[in-house]
């Protein structure tokens, strides 16, 4: 019933007990489309192991190839086409001793992937495909990009999170104790200063990267001039300590996030945050991305999570179930460590899970006014 492989069926389980209510509640994916596709090219590849490929990271280039790593036993690394001919996830190899993707950020010509492992985070290079015109459907092959391993980023520390600087010429990662930049195309590592390195970092609409800082705030860095600036906004009461997720709404220049109680807030990097636009269904909020009509969609709940939309044109938070896709076989969806927003603007969810899957939501096309 589950994607996770237990050793006998305990219908007591809380984990049993929340699906049953469920479906008893019919709260499985009330709008648009999912669809679970599996990492690989189906029907001529093996998907990732189950217990390696658990999606922890995603990014998306401009022509809309979706670039992600996973956490496991091994983290892999992998490429993503569903436009034209292609659709396909292809496994792009494993990186020594790593078992977690903290990262994939795309620059102009390169990705670099951030992966933990017993040695510390190290970044992993590769050069970024074009698959617009490989004819996928024929029975031929094509080479895989070869990856560049360029070491340990900060001696004896992980890699929390890392994001690309909107030039797509600088990416800038944080450790728990420290920020450094990295050129997509070296990448060189440059330990710029110590903040609090905790949750994931976001890219606000002037460009200026914001993350978890101490007492309540964030921490702020500019790019361009180098310097970072310690607490440099409040963040509105009811945060507790638990790490910050972001989505971005490139069009309207706002950032998302959420408090501990699942309160959703917009973050302008001139005016500071909004007041609460509203409530997800459950808390915590997970990962999220915003469509290219300004509408948010995320996961919120641990365990079983469910899917929520917040629309900014009715300021209204609603609730879509849980994730299930019925297209060639019926996969539940429960936990989800990333999100992209596609080039057409369908979102793209890491499933967290064993035999995680990229899923592609299409939300439901509104209606035109009268």
């Amino acid at each position: 019933m589950q994607n996770k492989t237990k050793p006998r069926f305990d219908p007591h389980s809380p984990e049993i007990k929340k699906y049953l209510e469920n479906v008893e509640q019919g709260t499985f994916t009330r709008e648009g489309m999912m669809v679970a596709f599996p990492t690989c090219l189906p029907g001529m590849t093996i998907p990732i192991v189950p217990d390696e490929s658990h999606i922890t990271a995603l990014d998306v280039t401009p022509d809309g190839l979706v670039y992600g790593g996973t956490s496991g036993r091994q983290a892999h690394l992998f490429v993503a086409s569903f436009h034209g001919k292609n659709g396909i996830v292809l496994d792009m190899g494993m990186p020594a001793g790593a078992t977690r993707c903290a990262a994939v950020c795309c620059g102009g010509s390169r990705f670099v992937a951030f992966v933990n492992g017993s040695g510390g985070g190290r970044a992993v290079s590769g050069p970024l495909m074009q698959l617009a015109g490989e004819d996928l459907i024929q029975e031929w092959g094509f080479d895989k990009p070869e990856t560049t391993d360029h070491g340990e980023c900060v001696p004896g520390e992980v890699v929390v999170h890392a994001v690309v600087a909107a030039s797509r010429k600088t990416i800038v990662a944080i450790t728990p104790h420290h920020l450094f930049t990295a050129d997509p195309d070296s990448p060189k590592i440059r330990v710029v200063g110590e903040v609090p390195g905790t949750g994931r970092i976001a890219v606000a609409s002037r460009g200026g990267i914001f993350g978890r800082d101490e007492g309540g705030s964030l921490w702020h860095y500019d790019p361009v001039a180098k310097l970072i600036q310690r607490r440099a906004v409040r963040l509105p009461e009811g945060f507790g300590d638990q790490p910050l997720v972001w989505a971005a709404d490139r069009n309207a220049g706002l950032l998302y996030t959420a408090d501990a109680e699942g309160r959703l807030f917009s973050f302008d990097e001139r005016k500071g945050f909004s007041r609460t636009l509203g409530r997800a269904p459950l808390a915590p909020v997970g990962t999220m991305a915003v469509t290219l009509d300004g509408r948010v969609f995320g996961f919120c709940g641990e365990e079983i999570a469910k899917m929520f939309c917040y629309d900014p044109r009715s300021r209204e938070v609603s609730n879509l179930g849980v994730a299930v896709s019925v297209i060639e076989r019926r996969r539940y969806g429960y936990v989800f460590g990333d999100a992209v927003t596609g080039r057409d603007g369908e979102i793209v969810f890491g499933e967290d899970d064993d035999g995680g899957h990229v899923w592609l939501y299409f939300p439901r096309i509104r209606a035109a006014s009268a």
